[in-house]
């Protein structure tokens, strides 16, 4: 038995490390591989040296690589990616093909299943049995909101993992991955959608792969009023974040909000200040390994739900916050 693993990359991935996504799928390939009793084989589309990401992979339980290449795969396209999957799928007579649920992931799924003309079953966080025909698992729906049980059949089962439901953590016994190329047959009717040019907006440490972030909502009463979190997440190495009653007030962009609509975040620590915390914020906040609540609130349900609490008045416990890091860097 065959399951494919499709590894994420930023466009071309040559010299360039494997995302968070590719080691939540490599570590959710492991286990959902181990209980299928198959061979877990990484895919990596595009590309021409794919060293480093392959020694990375390696460390992330991948014994077995396959490159695909073409010339048409100079950067991302739904299109061309599940058809070199689906090509890949025959080839190995795959029995299964899964990737990470984040929104590329689950495009190129969604356009693999067209193709294969199979059921397609997105954003799970658990597969319970996949030791026969028909595979047990529970899947986020509504956003977070509710967790959905769901039975999958089908002659080749296709499934992603939620983005951050799975902690990416190297394998016991990793060692060196084998790559083995594979050239697809492609044509210019599957570049139809296709990345051609990008712009950097961003660069270090985005909202979505910072260890620490720092929110604000609206108790913190302005856009100046973020300064004092704008230094903490310096002091911190983090970025700042907010919800969305910020930025519908202005204070912040849309590239900032935490939630549904937002971004999803899972650092290290989750610091939400002057932050009520309705479910579509949490759906985007609660894949943090700890949550730090500062409010004057102590019955809102950031507070409720944090892991620590300060029912205080956020403009002065952050400033003492940063002022006593300070302090003991200083000393």
């Amino acid at each position: 038995m065959t399951l494919l693993v499709l590894l994420d990359h930023d466009g071309n991935p040559d010299g360039a490390a494997m995302p968070e996504a590719s080691r939540e799928a490599l570590t959710a390939g492991r286990q959902l591989a181990d209980d299928m009793g198959a061979d877990m084989v990484a895919v990596v589309i595009g590309g021409d040296d794919i060293d480093d990401l392959a020694e990375e992979a390696g460390k992330f339980g991948a014994e077995s690589i396959r490159h695909v290449t073409h010339d048409l795969l100079a950067d991302y396209g739904p299109d061309a990616w599940a058809e070199s999957l689906r090509q890949l799928a025959d080839d190995t007579d795959a029995d299964a093909v899964m990737a990470v649920g984040n929104d590329r992931g689950n495009e190129v799924m969604a356009f693999l299943a067209a193709r294969l003309d199979q059921p397609f079953v997105a954003n799970c966080t658990a597969v319970t049995d996949a030791d026969d025909d028909e595979w047990s698992m529970t899947r986020i729906q509504w956003g977070g909101s509710l967790l959905e049980d769901a039975t999958l059949s089908a002659d080749v089962k296709l499934i992603s993992f939620g983005h951050h439901s799975v902690a990416a953590a190297p394998a016991d016994d990793a060692g060196e991955a084998d790559v083995e190329g594979f050239e697809v047959e492609l044509d210019e009717s599957h570049t139809i959608t296709m990345i051609k040019d990008r712009t950097v907006q961003t660069q270090g440490v985005t909202l979505s792969t910072a260890p620490v972030v720092v929110s604000g909502g609206r108790g913190v009463g302005s856009a100046d009023g973020f300064a004092p979190l704008e230094e903490l997440a310096e002091l911190l190495g983090g970025r700042v974040g907010c919800s969305r009653a910020v930025t519908n007030n202005g204070w912040r962009p849309h590239s900032d909000q935490v939630g549904q609509t937002g971004t999803r975040i899972a650092p290290e620590i989750y610091i939400a200040t002057g932050i009520s915390g309705a479910i579509q914020h949490w759906v985007g906040a609660m894949a943090s390994k700890r949550i730090l609540a500062i409010n004057t609130d102590p019955e809102a349900n950031m507070v409720t739900k944090a892991d620590y609490a300060v029912i205080a008045d956020l403009h002065k416990v952050v400033p003492a916050v940063s002022e006593e890091i300070r302090r003991r860097r200083q000393g």
